[in-house]
């Protein structure tokens, strides 16, 4: 893959696979699960909630 692919494509992949990875852990168990899917559910809320707070000084 170039590089230019993965700066404009990489965090959103890596994004998706931590999304995927939380609602499956949901699903699939308890215990160790629940923890496992709400940092991976948490990881792109936080993202999201520091991108779209952040100082726009560009």
């Amino acid at each position: 893959m170039s590089d230019e692919f993965l700066r404009l494509w990489g965090m959103p992949i890596v994004l998706a696979i931590l999304t995927t990875i939380g609602l499956v852990a949901a699903l699939l168990g308890d215990g160790l699960l629940d923890y496992v899917s709400a940092v991976a559910l948490g990881i792109p809320v936080g993202l999201g909630t520091w991108h779209s707070l952040r100082r726009q000084g560009r």
